[in-house]
């Protein structure tokens, strides 16, 4: 039920695309002199089917597979625990705590000295933080940062018991923003169809 509104986008995006598919043959019919080109003929046909997996393996879709799964493990070590009101924490999610507030001083630390330094190594020629090889891997960084402070929690607390309670907190993410993904499917198709169509 609660997957419904995302039902309604992921129809209403492929009907957009079925729609635009005979609106781009018939603006290159009526506008030859436009430059506007159609996605039936036998140059859109090629383009569509033979760049589909190069239109779908852009930047987006790697960041959103890096989100889904640090946000998945942040939900399942039970660090959010800490930021509700009324909850008490026991003796070890406290020294998990610690461990937490001592892994990301360092992490902060660390990602100080490489971007903040003169001469840092994620710095961009001109000595720039945006845009820099920091900034191109912000997403990967934070994910990475936000999973490394939820595996440390899990295990110091004593959620996560095992190897296997770890690889299934870095996976769950996936699952729970499943829907995401085809959207970013039919989201993409549609962009890079008009992209096509428009020159």
């Amino acid at each position: 039920m609660k997957n419904k509104p995302f039902a309604v986008l992921a129809l209403s995006l492929a009907v957009l695309q079925l729609c635009f598919l005979p609106a781009s043959w018939m603006l290159s019919v009526l506008l030859p002199e436009s430059g506007v080109r159609s996605l039936l003929g036998s140059e859109g046909v090629r383009w569509m089917l033979g760049r589909f997996t190069d239109m779908l393996a852009g930047r987006p879709l790697a960041c959103l597979l890096l989100l889904s799964v640090a946000w998945g493990c942040v939900r399942t070590s039970g660090i959010l625990k800490i930021f509700r009101r009324h909850s008490v924490l026991q003796y070890r999610e406290r020294i998990a705590l610690g461990f937490v507030v001592c892994l990301s001083v360092g992490y902060s630390a660390v990602l100080a000295w490489l971007t903040l330094m003169p001469n840092a190594v994620l710095l961009s020629a001109t000595g720039a933080l945006f845009p820099s090889p920091f900034s191109a891997s912000l997403i990967p960084v934070l994910s990475f940062g936000a999973c490394l402070v939820s595996v440390v929690y899990g295990i110091v607390s004593g959620l996560f018991r095992t190897v296997t309670d770890v690889y299934r907190s870095l996976f769950c993410g996936i699952a729970m923003v499943s829907p995401l993904f085809f959207l970013y499917i039919l989201l993409i198709q549609l962009y890079y169809s008009v992209v096509f169509v428009i020159g």
